[in-house]
């Protein structure tokens, strides 16, 4: 690949969601994406969203706190033809903040 773009995002379903669009609507191959918490230890982002603030099963109360220890990362491996749209995808998804590498 020609460049690695790197996006930082707040929460996990926002990163999930970048990862989704990449491949299904912009071709990106799975392999070529890789998410990734840029901090030593494990975390959900810097601050809870989707399955970090409710159980996911009607009637069960929720256990425990995710883990907001910083920002989760997204990196994608591209063509420079693709870079556009892999950028467009991330900054749909919610990027705090992007580079290229």
């Amino acid at each position: 690949m020609e460049r690695t773009i790197v996006a930082s995002f707040a929460t996990r379903r926002e990163a999930d969601l970048a990862v989704e669009r990449l491949v299904q609507q912009h071709g990106i191959e799975p392999t070529d994406v890789s998410v990734t918490a840029p901090v030593r230890a494990n975390s959900a982002g810097t601050k809870a969203a989707g399955a970090d603030t409710e159980s996911g099963h009607p009637g069960v109360a929720k256990s425990g706190r995710p883990q907001l220890a910083g920002p989760v990362e997204v990196l994608v491996g591209c063509h420079a033809h693709k870079a556009e749209r892999v950028e467009a995808a991330f900054r749909e998804a919610g990027a705090m903040k992007m580079k290229a590498q």
